[in-house]
């Protein structure tokens, strides 16, 4: 019987058993490991081969083997040419290592040749390396090995080996794999909320898929009326585009797995023959017979169910598992959610915005009305913001107002003010006195905003043009542009609106000839700052002379000059243009 302390190169176990360790600590695949712990079984005395296999729940994945007196493994990929029997993914062993006294014959395994000198014995363990991954280690010997031999003990030290070094391996791709789908998740997250457009969100979902999670995906959202419509595809292959989005919005298979995976809370992933009867899957007979895998996870956000989203991939892997997926289908419905309200959001405050100023200006014979209204604001408040035109019998009122602040209150206030005035303008109260009623309507219903307004009315004037009255409440000074191109300031002013309890409002009165314009904006319009820390305040009565000199819509040229000009400043603003034209009339 050889003795076992001492391996045939004259190299005890421990040494053996050292560099085995370092290898183990070294390596990035546990098959790194094979050169030194084959070498070192076969260096036994006896050993006449030792042999590895690997596991997977579909069968063998590798065979490798090393017989004694070589130096290189031999390594055989499935499908292994050369007989190998089909057996299942094996359950483990009572015993950490057993005798096996039918060695591998000739015509059963690859090795087979490599063993006729009739081996007497084989030692064989099994021993599992991850959840559904295994392996056996085998070595043949030309004597049956006695109870208690060392080999026994040596080959359990080498499993030891294997599958630490594999939990090594595992953990840190599984670390390594979580930097990765960690990174990718930030990224989407920052791709899907920098937008807050819903169509724009969904096509940057589909285009962050598209390789990078899988070679195709789709997004349906549910209508309000509870169908499932598609409403972003992407996929890797241009030719397959419009294959996909037809299979997304006709398909009655895909219908149906989306309306089950959608009512479920975990994702859903399809492999091989659970594709069958679908568009996906290798008996379809187009683009979609490159689908190995197909997963559906449900977009749900603030407790609502708003679609699904597909991920169609041409490998029978999934990039990392259901808890990404889920993880990446949460934040995309999120950021959809988000979309969303905000649009709806959006649509409300503009449609408030509209109901706060006039749907149409009047039209009055000789004379021209030009309003504009921008919102420079991002944020989705209704502005304070206001402009008024209102025929009472021949004369002409013209209002401008700024409320303090945005949002519901500074809306309340708005059409408090806005509505206050026409009611009084049409029974045709002077502008001073509308403005003082005003203030006192606000002081009795306590409003905590203060608000600026600018009225002006117009009358015939005998000369045949038009005489101003104009009364004003902390509101900016309005220009009169001459029809020479001469630019002057009306001196009118007064103090705040829903301040004090009895301020006096004086009117200061102008005459409008013809071709004359009377300009009046919010300070929204003197206030943007442009590059530099400058107003645009400093150049307003040039670009007044400038724009306002009889061409169509002079307000709107004039917002869209100091749209232009800003760089900071976030008010909004209201423009009210009127000019004097030739003929005059009343309203038609």
């Amino acid at each position: 019987m050889p003795s076992y302390g001492t391996t045939a190169d004259g190299r005890d176990w421990s040494t053996w058993l050292h560099a085995m360790w370092r290898a183990a600590d070294r390596a990035e695949d546990v098959t790194a490991l094979a050169d030194v712990v084959y070498r070192a079984l076969v260096s036994r005395p006896g050993v006449l081969l030792a042999r590895g296999t690997r596991w997977t729940p579909a069968g063998l994945s590798y065979l490798r083997y090393l017989p004694a007196g070589e130096e290189i493994p031999v390594t055989l990929w499935t499908p292994v040419e050369g007989g190998i029997e089909t057996v299942p993914c094996p359950a483990g062993y009572e015993d950490p290592v057993i005798v096996l006294d039918d060695a591998p014959s000739p015509g059963v395994w690859p090795e087979g040749p490599d063993l006729a000198a009739a081996p007497a014995a084989a030692l064989e363990c099994a021993f599992p390396l991850a959840d559904d991954d295994w392996a056996t280690l085998r070595v043949v010997l030309d004597h049956r090995p006695a109870t208690g031999n060392p080999l026994f003990a040596q080959m359990t030290q080498v499993v030891e080996v294997l599958t630490i070094s594999n939990q090594r391996i595992v953990e840190h791709l599984a670390h390594d794999r979580r930097q990765v789908e960690d990174a990718f998740l930030a990224e989407a997250s920052l791709q899907m909320d920098s937008s807050l457009d819903v169509e724009e969100t969904l096509r940057r979902v589909a285009r962050l898929a598209v390789p990078a999670v899988a070679e195709g995906c789709v997004v349906h959202l549910f209508e309000p009326d509870g169908e499932l419509a598609p409403v972003a595809s992407a996929h890797v292959a241009a030719t397959a585009q419009s294959w996909l989005g037809e299979v997304a919005r006709t398909d009655p298979w895909l219908v149906k797995l989306l309306r089950d995976a959608g009512d479920r809370r975990e994702s859903t992933v399809l492999r091989g023959a659970e594709l069958t009867g679908g568009p996906f899957g290798s008996a379809a007979k187009n683009p979609g017979a490159a689908v190995r895998t197909l997963s559906v996870s449900p977009l749900r956000a603030r407790g609502r169910a708003l679609g699904t989203l597909t991920f169609l991939y041409h490998r029978p892997d999934v990039l990392g598992d259901t808890r990404m997926l889920g993880d990446l289908a949460s934040r995309a419905a999120l950021a959809i959610d988000t979309s969303t309200l905000y649009e709806q959001r959006r649509n409300h405050v503009e449609v408030l915005q509209r109901h706060l100023l006039p749907r149409a200006l009047p039209h009055v014979d000789g004379l021209a009305l030009s309003a504009a209204y921008e919102v420079a604001d991002a944020s989705l408040d209704v502005g304070g913001d206001f402009y008024d035109a209102v025929v009472a019998g021949d004369q002409v009122a013209l209002v401008v107002g700024d409320v303090c602040g945005r949002g519901a209150e500074a809306a309340a206030v708005t059409g408090l003010a806005r509505h206050t005035l026409r009611t009084l303008l049409q029974d045709k109260v002077g502008p001073g006195d509308a403005l003082t009623r005003l203030n006192s309507a606000l002081l009795e219903e306590g409003a905590s905003r203060f608000v600026t307004a600018l009225i002006a009315v117009l009358s015939p004037a005998a000369d045949g043009g038009w005489d101003l009255e104009i009364a004003s409440a902390g509101h900016p000074r309005p220009l009169v542009r001459r029809a020479d191109g001469a630019v002057e300031e009306a001196n009118v002013s007064g103090v705040l609106l829903g301040v004090l309890p009895t301020p006096a409002y004086h009117s200061a009165r102008l005459a409008l000839g013809p071709d004359d314009a009377l300009v009046m904006f919010t300070d929204g319009l003197t206030e943007a700052k442009g590059a530099g820390g400058r107003f645009f305040e400093e150049d307003l009565v040039d670009v007044v002379r400038r724009s306002v000199d009889g061409a169509p819509d002079p307000a709107g040229r004039l917002i869209r000059l100091a749209s232009d000009f800003r760089q900071t400043g976030d008010d909004d603003t209201a423009i009210l243009i009127v000019s004097a034209v030739d003929g005059r009339g009343m309203r038609k």
